[in-house]
């Protein structure tokens, strides 16, 4: 399979703690994200104030993620991002991880319909001039791998996020990997 666009999750990327599922569906829908072929940002609230905007000055990466991004994009893959967070939360996310540069396009929850909805999806593949069959989209939550579904695009499922392996692939993606270095290994050999 020949991948034109990729859409990823930052929760994948970074070292953010995932919300638990339990916890999910009393959260707040800002504060909730997933991904996008294009990457998305998941926020997990803190004690009190759980707004998608209120990240820690430095978010580690994964080991692995920046070196991911790079050969991706030096194998000419477009990066794009689909997220729960405001605009504005996601600019200080990427600015606060240097993973700007590597994103071509990106739609947060202010500006279009929220996951599952495909609306994030379908316009960013719309704005980049790629169809269905060239996008993968990368989600660790039920979320992202429901909005694929939604607009018609294949996915990969990443366990070491929000959401536990049984439930990711109860959504027949085309893999379900455990972290970063086996989404590599995946992208290396099938996109």
């Amino acid at each position: 399979m020949w991948v034109q666009s990729l859409v990823l999750a930052i929760a994948l990327l970074a070292g953010l703690s995932p919300l638990p599922a339990e916890a999910e569906a009393s959260a707040p829908r800002e504060s909730v994200t997933a991904l996008s072929q294009l990457v998305a940002l998941q926020v997990v609230p803190g004690a009190k104030a759980a707004t998608t905007d209120a990240l820690p000055s430095e978010i580690p990466l994964f080991p692995g993620a920046r070196a991911m991004l790079g050969a991706l994009r030096e194998r000419g893959h477009i990066l794009a991002i689909a997220t729960g967070k405001s605009r504005a939360g996601l600019a200080r996310a990427l600015e606060n991880t240097g993973l700007r540069p590597f994103f071509a396009a990106s739609r947060c929850a202010d500006q279009c319909a929220p996951k599952p909805a495909p609306d994030m999806l379908r316009e960013l593949m719309e704005e980049l001039d790629v169809g269905d069959t060239k996008t993968l989209m990368i989600g660790d939550t039920v979320h992202d791998l429901k909005m694929a579904a939604h607009a018609g695009v294949p996915a990969v499922g990443v366990s070491h996020g929000a959401h536990p392996k049984r439930d990711l692939a109860a959504l027949e993606p085309l893999a379900c990997v455990e972290n970063i270095e086996e989404l590599t290994q995946w992208l290396a050999q099938n996109a």
